[in-house]
């Protein structure tokens, strides 16, 4: 899921190391050594598992062996013949192999107070590319390094073969993000992302951003990726009560929840009901389904065949009545029955039909919902959002459903909706089936969006 905000957030991370280590390299303030470098998404997971302990993991661990390994060399010097032999050829005959130690224990010496050197030297004979310098030895391997990304990185989401340090500690300005920041606003548009959103992203990572003190390029990577996480939490987590809550309270009344979802045709809005119905009788409740689309050639055969195949009560009447009446019918059945939860189909209409929306107006002065929410398609983007906001200006919706968000690569919808009309996203469809619907959740949404995983959703249990 959303796989193109990842690679946005990915390379803002990337684009802001590149400007700080070019500018570093030209205040000669830039050195590189041995480590592992994180990967933006898997950065996050790495320094979950590591909040205890020392920032010193950062360097290699072979580091401290080949310490040990020269302290052994330099002793072994003081010691008998045989044993020096036996260190260094496990058994050979020292006479055969003495000029071949000697020059073994130089090039450990040598590799020990160079081994940065040496390292960037065998990343320069595996890319087949020939320098002339070590500080452009240092730049091929900089600008290379994500062309070689897939040899590099591990499955822990960790790269050997470098990071980069500053010899003076880099503060991190303006300058430094504007440019940058100015092309994910862009790019986050292009996502289908609203423009309020997108600014509201943009101005939130620059506040987190500027002044950052950083040493290494794991820092740049370890501060972008925060600073992305918190802005977009703060985008997709609109409080409100779960509909869950609500059926319980309502209960707790002797009352049903009453329901009445709105959107335009070809959402899912039908076929969101029935998978709801399936949820909430899984959970021990007992939905009732009002056919209130009373327009539409089919829409009540449709909304029946969704209601016999979970097993739930439909009310229903003829063609072209009043679809009011079928939503009163319908809560007056579940008062009388004691069901908990009463689900409304409405007619699809096009936000700018005013009849239409007016309609809909007297089904809820009628039936007088709990909750009215609106259905979205999440691959339509700016145009949910859009739909959205109309429908919450003339009948004031109370939440969201995304639908298709499994299939939803750009991620626009997702995170603006909620932001722009300041309504919670309650559920999301993830599938065809009736079991495909999950209550949102901003940290699962979260992980979604900073997590290296493409697996399909999975269903969360409470």
């Amino acid at each position: 899921m959303f796989e193109s905000l990842k690679k946005k957030f990915s390379r803002t991370s990337e684009k802001l190391e590149e400007e700080l280590i070019e500018e570093a390299e030209k205040e000669d303030n830039l050195q590189e050594e041995s480590g592992q470098r994180f990967s933006f998404f898997s950065f996050g997971r790495k320094k979950e598992e590591e909040k205890e302990e020392d920032d010193s993991n950062l360097l290699p661990e072979s580091s401290e062996s080949e310490d040990a390994d020269l302290d052994e060399e330099i002793k072994s010097e003081d010691e008998e013949e045989e044993k020096k032999s036996r260190f260094w050829s496990r058994g050979k005959d020292k006479s055969e192999d003495d000029e071949e130690e000697d020059s073994e224990e130089e090039e450990k010496k040598s590799r020990f107070w160079s081994r940065g050197k040496d390292k960037s030297e065998d990343d320069e004979e595996d890319s087949d590319e020939e320098e002339d310098s070590e500080e452009e030895e240092k730049k091929s391997h900089f600008w290379s390094r994500n062309k070689d990304k897939k040899e590099d990185i591990s499955a822990d989401g960790e790269a050997s073969g470098g990071i980069f340090s500053f010899v003076r500690e880099k503060t991190i300005s303006e300058k430094h993000v504007e440019d940058i920041l100015w092309e994910l606003e862009m790019e986050l548009l292009q996502g289908d992302v609203a423009m309020e959103v997108a600014s509201a992203v943009c101005d939130s990572v620059k506040n987190d951003l500027v002044g950052k003190k950083i040493k290494r390029s794991n820092d740049i990577t370890e501060y972008t990726y925060i600073a992305l996480r918190n802005a977009v939490a703060e985008i997709i987590d609109i409080p409100g009560k779960s509909m869950t809550e609500m059926i319980e309270e309502k209960k707790a009344q002797g009352e049903p929840l009453v329901v009445m979802f709105v959107g335009i045709n070809g959402t899912g809005k039908t076929t969101t009901i029935g998978k709801l119905a399936n949820y909430y009788l899984k959970k021990g409740y007992t939905p009732v389904i009002a056919a209130s689309d009373t327009f539409r050639a089919g829409a009540i055969e449709q909304v029946t065949y969704h209601a016999d195949n979970v097993g739930v009560k439909i009310i229903k009447h003829k063609k072209g009545s009043d679809p009011a009446a079928v939503a009163y019918d319908a809560v007056e059945h579940a008062k009388a029955q004691g069901k908990e939860l009463v689900l409304i189909d409405t007619a699809g209409r096009m936000q700018t039909n005013v009849n239409l929306m007016d309609e809909m107006k007297k089904i809820r002065r009628v039936a007088n919902p709990d909750l009215v929410i609106f259905v979205g398609d999440a691959l339509t983007g700016n145009d949910a959002t859009e739909q959205a906001s109309k429908f919450n200006e003339a009948i004031d919706i109370d939440g969201v459903i995304l639908t298709k968000a499994d299939a939803d690569s750009k991620g626009g919808a997702s995170l603006s909706i909620g932001y722009v009309i300041q309504r919670p996203i309650m559920f999301l469809g993830v599938g065809q089936g009736y079991d495909d619907i999950m209550e949102y959740d901003a940290e699962w949404m979260l992980d979604q969006l900073f997590s290296e995983s493409e697996d399909e959703a999975e269903v969360l249990e409470e």
